[in-house]
């Protein structure tokens, strides 16, 4: 193996273990709040555009480097729009309220009012 292609794999696998703390932060917290929906959008968008790039070049390194950051753009993109879903959840119901105006209540509560 000469050097550069050398060089290329160790970056390769030091880049991809400084990216799992960050992908197993945000499987495991479900907090991905810091990131913003365009930043993750531009970023798969750029991944996209660039694979035509990088996926004409001969094999090696940079492709599985690529490979890597179009994963983990992919997931947190998909992460955030999956937990910000979770977190709003559907609109709370309101309690209806009568004719009169006052709300529904128990009819225990009620029968103890009226007491």
């Amino acid at each position: 193996m000469n050097l550069p292609v050398l060089a290329g794999t160790l970056s390769t696998v030091l880049f991809a273990l400084g990216l799992l703390p960050m992908l197993l932060k945000a499987v495991r917290t479900r907090d991905l709040a810091s990131y913003s929906l365009s930043s993750l959008v531009l970023s798969n968008v750029a991944n996209a555009v660039h694979s035509v790039y990088v996926f004409h070049l001969p094999a090696g390194p940079i492709w599985l480097l690529h490979a890597l950051y179009v994963l983990a753009s992919a997931l947190m993109l998909v992460w955030w729009l999956r937990y910000q879903a979770e977190r709003c959840g559907p609109e709370p119901r309101r309690p209806r309220s009568d004719r009169d105006g006052s709300l529904n209540k128990p009819i225990a509560v009620e029968q103890e009012a009226l007491q």
